[in-house]
């Protein structure tokens, strides 16, 4: 057996299947529980895109001050997200809080 063959179509083969390889990355997008309704939309566009694209969303809500007494507010955003994105998505990771911080992941569904 060629050696040097051998080592050409093993490169191929890896090559190749790098090539039909997604690389899934997770973006973010930050609201504060405050957020108005256009806003709110703007962003929910933003992680749709995300999602179609086949990126993961992690959707964060950070509070500021004495927001932190009201973390329901910024719950009630994050519901309201699954809720628009039940059609595309999953919910990796359900909201919880971080910190200052209330976070979520979602995945785009498998065709």
């Amino acid at each position: 057996m060629d050696f040097g063959k051998f080592k050409y179509q093993q490169s191929r083969r890896a090559k190749d299947a790098r090539k039909k390889q997604t690389v899934i990355q997770v973006k973010e997008v930050k609201m504060g529980p405050k957020t108005d309704e256009h806003d709110f939309q703007f962003k929910a566009r933003h992680v749709r895109r995300f999602l179609v694209d086949g990126n993961k969303a992690k959707v964060t809500i950070r509070f500021r001050g004495r927001e932190m007494v009201h973390t329901e507010l910024g719950r009630r955003l994050l519901d309201r997200m699954t809720q628009d994105m039940l059609d595309i998505a999953t919910i990796e990771s359900h909201a919880r809080l971080e910190g200052r911080n209330m976070v979520m992941i979602l995945t785009p569904k498998q065709r």
